[in-house]
């Protein structure tokens, strides 16, 4: 018996590595853009199963077998073993920590919040039966704690693990991704580098990368990425999908389409129907105008959803594809789209404390209906209070210029800037707030900062982006 939960255990740990990461983040996949000369990019793109990746990034082991398709017949597996343990002995402490994380799993793979609640009953249980020594629930509450974006909370049950056992991997792990997201990159880099120095695994590298990301400190994170890549093993396929999915989307935000789409096209290799890796591809076709391509991408990711895996991506998927609609002209076609997306939004909001008033607030300003704005500003100002990372305040800042509120978007957009980010959709929005408030110089200077950042990013690439709705820089400011 000791052997099989050994095993299990070894499993929960391996599995949580690869999935809990990127919804914790809470990736801005609506802002990620890219745009070249068309023609020159169908060719390039169209010869990329011939173009030989770099070294470093390619996968060194045998392809897995493995769909993401099947993870939740997997975790449904987990969920029904440890059920019948805890009918078995209902006042065991630690079947029911792993049963609250197997909950966890199903939540962030379906996107559905019952599971959360259902972990956490799960973990309080657990808790009351052991309340000590007891890091599974604990760090359990922690999850369910950061989805609420009850940030603080998640970092105080993390220290809490943290005191007992200063090295608890995924401790550390929770404080770094609950201390990005409230706008404390130093006190995540600090974390992270101290976690990196201990565990140097894939896990640990690409989350460093992602701090250094966030501090704009390019060279930095590929250099992690690449030492994430080279600690990668065989049988984890999910992150080592997930990590060059998340390098290839550094690669498209600086201009380089063709290594972006290489490294989305390994990870799907590695991975078949990855939703991350589709969704990205089908945003990097978007911006280049290659609309049928970006909508089999899309089709793809909601063919996978009757098996639930890619629900949590559903809404991205139906403002993709508006965007898609209103780029080619139909903008009947994008509302329908968008109210789909709204109304999933919304339903969210309403039944649980697990919804996203930052999606929703995007998608009112990319619609710009009468009163959309001061909901989305609503929506922001409740946001801001728990999270204060880049995309966060940059969307509320967007808000405030909606509705002619320049000074204190100026100061929300000099908050989302101040760690050294590298957005070029920041620094096109940066400069429309400057040039509202009649500031021509740091208006070019902002601008001059987006192209340096991506030379590609055109006039296309700001309506993806949501810029090309209001009165946007350009050379000639």
């Amino acid at each position: 018996m000791k052997s099989i939960r050994s095993c299990d255990l070894k499993r929960k740990l391996k599995f949580q590595s690869r999935f809990w990461l990127p919804i914790a983040i809470a990736l801005p996949l609506t802002g990620i853009a890219l745009a070249v000369n068309p023609s020159e990019m169908r060719s390039w793109i169209g010869s990329l199963g011939q173009a030989q990746l770099e070294a470093p990034y390619r996968y060194r082991f045998a392809r897995t077998s493995l769909d993401s398709a099947t993870g939740s017949a997997a975790v449904e597996q987990e969920i029904a073993f440890y059920q019948k343990r805890v009918a078995r002995n209902p006042t065991d402490g630690l079947d029911l920590a792993s049963l609250a994380s197997a909950y966890l799993k199903m939540a962030r793979l379906t996107g559905i919040s019952s599971w959360y609640l259902l972990a956490e009953q799960s973990a309080r249980r657990s808790l009351t039966n052991l309340p000590f020594n007891n890091p599974g629930a604990a760090l359990a509450l922690a999850r369910i704690a950061e989805a609420k974006h009850d940030f603080a909370g998640a970092i105080r049950l993390a220290d809490g693990v943290l005191r007992s056992q200063p090295n608890h991997e995924e401790a550390l792990a929770q404080k770094v991704t609950a201390n990005l997201a409230m706008g404390n990159v130093k006190e995540a880099s600090q974390i992270a580098e101290a976690l990196v120095n201990r565990i140097p695994t894939t896990g640990t590298l690409t989350l460093q990368a992602l701090v250094k990301t966030t501090q704009g400190k390019d060279r930095d994170a590929i250099q992690d990425f690449r030492q994430a890549l080279a600690a990668e093993e065989a049988g984890d396929a999910p992150s080592s999908a997930h990590t060059r999915t998340l390098l290839g989307r550094l690669y498209f935000q600086r201009g380089d389409s063709r290594k972006a789409a290489q490294l989305y096209r390994e990870a799907l290799r590695i991975l078949p129907h990855y939703p991350l890796a589709l969704v990205h591809l089908a945003q990097l076709e978007t911006r280049l105008g290659n609309y049928s391509a970006a909508e089999r991408h899309y089709s793809e990711v909601l063919a996978t959803s009757q098996d639930s895996t890619a629900r949590v991506f559903d809404r991205i998927v139906l403002r993709g594809r508006a965007q898609l609609r209103e780029l080619q002209g139909d903008r009947s076609g994008a509302r329908e789209l968008q109210n789909q997306a709204e109304a999933q939004l919304r339903q969210d909001l309403d039944r649980s404390n697990f919804g996203h008033r930052r999606e929703l607030a995007h998608l009112l300003l990319e619609r710009d209906l009468p009163g959309d704005a001061a909901e989305a500003l609503s929506l922001m100002q409740a946001e801001v209070r728990l999270r204060k990372d880049p995309e966060t305040l940059g969307t509320f800042a967007w808000a405030l210029l909606r509705l002619d509120r320049g000074r204190e978007a100026q100061q929300a957009m000099g908050e989302a800037l101040r760690w050294g980010t590298r957005d070029a959709a920041l620094f096109y929005r940066a400069a429309a707030i400057e040039r509202k408030l009649g500031n021509v110089d740091r208006a070019n200077t902002f601008f001059q900062a987006a192209l340096q950042t991506d030379p590609t990013f055109d006039d296309r690439a700001r309506r993806i982006a949501g810029l090309g709705l209001e009165s946007a820089p350009n050379a000639q400011l």
